[in-house]
């Protein structure tokens, strides 16, 4: 599936972070699904006394929504991307939210240590190298009982989603993303959907990772079919109180 190495994807991702709110701006429905995606996490009351891990924080849209929601919580946004990052963090937040340049396979090395209440993954599992290292690492940060939010665009596996998905990206994100200089980065994402796990299989993938509550939620609009949210949770080993 890789037509950018990690490198160049990381590079590719700083080029597109000057117009990424603009073209997200663009898309129906964007941050009120990641808002629903948090509310789906279930956790109590405004986030008093919780850590949060938003991995793969982009421009800081998911950042967003976990603080909208959860504006008492602790978050800690990640990405691997300095340029999105950078803009992320030149946003006016209040206080509680901080911003680490890492990598989501490194977390731990960059400093980023848990135990969190929820990770919030959006848009990322399908970007690594290696997904199920990621969801080790995710899971040892992780305290007994912890959620996992994984907000994604995975495929319901129906050849009309795929042949929806594929309009969308062809007719309208990639000949824009091209005028802004930015095609090569947006047809490898429309070929990284295409080539991940479908839904059943990522749901799939979390449960031989370790995870068990797993639930598999569909986005409404246009993209149903084609994106979801996943929620799992860190399970109580024995002998742990939970």
């Amino acid at each position: 599936m890789t037509l950018l190495r990690d490198e160049d994807l990381a590079a590719a991702f700083d080029h597109a972070s000057r117009s990424y709110d603009t073209l997200v701006a663009a898309n129906p429905g964007y941050h009120a699904h990641l808002r629903r995606s948090v509310r789906r996490i279930g956790l109590p009351g405004r986030g008093h006394g919780l850590r949060l891990l938003d991995l793969g924080c982009g421009t800081g849209a998911s950042t967003a929504a976990l603080r909208s929601l959860l504006p008492a919580a602790e978050v800690t946004a990640v990405d691997a991307s300095a340029g999105m990052l950078g803009r992320a963090a030149a946003k006016p937040w209040a206080d509680g939210v901080t911003f680490v340049h890492a990598p989501a396979e490194r977390l731990t090395e960059a400093g980023v240590n848990g135990p969190f209440d929820a990770v919030f993954a959006a848009y990322v599992l399908r970007n690594v190298t290696d997904a199920d290292a990621v969801l080790a690492v995710v899971r040892d940060l992780l305290r007994p009982g912890g959620r996992l939010c994984v907000h994604e665009y995975t495929l319901s596996g129906r050849q009309v989603d795929r042949a929806v998905w594929t309009l969308v990206c062809r007719g309208v994100v990639q000949p824009v993303a091209t005028l802004l200089g930015d095609g090569l980065l947006y047809r490898y994402l429309w070929r990284s959907v295409v080539e991940f796990d479908t839904a059943g299989r990522f749901a799939h993938r979390l449960d031989t990772a370790g995870f068990d509550h797993v639930r598999v939620l569909p986005l409404p609009g246009w993209q149903t079919g084609i994106a979801h949210t996943f929620v799992a949770r860190r399970p109580h080993e024995p002998g742990e109180e939970g």
